[in-house]
């Protein structure tokens, strides 16, 4: 399946329980930064602003910016992003199947934007080696071993993602696995997320609840 048809479909199946605010850094200076939010146009806000859902930005400067999302402080750089579950509620998200029963999504890895499936069979979040050079990840300095594919036995590395987001969700820390050669044309939303998540089938529908 292509990726066009991919994000035709993760738009039309994803259908979070309670709306995060999705912030991402796009440029940061002294006393203002520049962000978009749930992957909309950017604005430029200043310090002591206050987003939706209740995110405050601190401090903010050349390197990095801090802010306050509901009591928790977030140290980011440029590039970087988090999802804000805002002052109260569970973190949760909803999938449909599609006719071929898989579940789509658009999630982040390290604050950028990536296609998903969910994929129990896969033991780890995996990703191309592409995918994983668009989104900024050194994967070469990870520990090298093989993946077998459809093309057969290909070089893989194992990373430490620093977050992985899927709607309201953010997990930190999570081990990620960066295949080489072709074949590999979706990111797979592996059990190194999945197993720390309660997911709950009924018919088409999948429920995933952040427990840890």
């Amino acid at each position: 399946m292509r990726i066009s048809q991919l994000l035709v479909l993760s738009s039309l199946l994803l259908s979070p329980l309670a709306h995060a605010t999705s912030i991402s850094v796009a440029g940061l200076m002294n006393g203002k930064v520049i962000v978009s939010l749930d992957g909309g146009p950017v604005r430029t806000i200043a310090v002591g602003q206050t987003l939706p859902g209740g995110v405050k930005l601190l401090k903010a400067d050349s390197q990095n910016a801090v802010f306050d999302d509901n009591g928790s402080k977030r140290i980011l750089s440029m590039g970087q992003g988090f999802s804000s579950n805002g002052a109260s509620g569970n973190s949760k998200l909803v999938l449909t199947a599609n006719g071929q029963g898989h579940f789509f999504t658009t999630g982040q890895i390290n604050g950028a934007w990536t296609q998903m499936v969910v994929d129990t069979g896969a033991t780890m979040v995996s990703i191309s080696a592409d995918e994983a050079r668009r989104l900024g990840i050194d994967y070469l300095k990870g520990s090298r071993g093989s993946s077998n594919t459809a093309n057969g036995s290909v070089p893989a590395y194992k990373v430490l993602l620093d977050t992985v987001t899927v709607g309201d969700i953010t997990l930190h820390q999570v081990d990620g696995l960066v295949v080489e050669g072709q074949g590999l044309g979706v990111t797979l939303l592996g059990m190194s997320f999945l197993r720390r998540l309660r997911m709950e089938r009924e018919g088409t529908t999948l429920t995933l609840t952040k427990q840890y």
